[in-house]
Formats: C-alpha cells, sequence, structure tokens
C-alpha cells in the first residue's frame, strides 16, 4: 500500500506542481506513520510554498482531509 499526500494551494499562491513535487508532495510512503512524519518535519515549507490544506490516501482511498496548514 503506498500512503500519500495531495496539496491544495491557497488562493493566489505562486507555487507551481513542480514546486509541491519538489517539497515532497505526491511522494509514497509505505505506512501511514511514514507519511505523518514526513508532514510534522515539512508542514511549514510546505505552509511557505502557499499550501492552505493537505489530505492524506491511502492508495485511492481518503484517510483524513482535508486538513489546513494555515496558521490559526
Amino acid at each position: 500500500m503506498a500512503w500519500t499526500w495531495v496539496a491544495e494551494l491557497s488562493a493566489g499562491a505562486e507555487a507551481s506542481q513542480d514546486d509541491l513535487v519538489g517539497a515532497g508532495v505526491g511522494r509514497a510512503f509505505e505506512s501511514q506513520s511514514e507519511a505523518e512524519a514526513w508532514l510534522a518535519e515539512t508542514y511549514e515549507d510546505l505552509a511557505d510554498l502557499g499550501v492552505a490544506e493537505v489530505s492524506l490516501f491511502e492508495e485511492d482511498r481518503l484517510v483524513y482531509g482535508p486538513m489546513s496548514l494555515l496558521p490559526q
């Protein structure tokens, strides 16, 4: 099974799909815990790119999300 994050950009964000891929969005993880650990390490960088929210998928099944990365 592959676990992946899907990201949605904020309105007006200038990041490209290549920027998101370069940051690791769409990368396949072997477990949910690995995917969650990656997000914990990189969410600030993703927010800096303009990512507003992320969703976690196991293959094509939505596990949870969208989850906001915007400061409260």
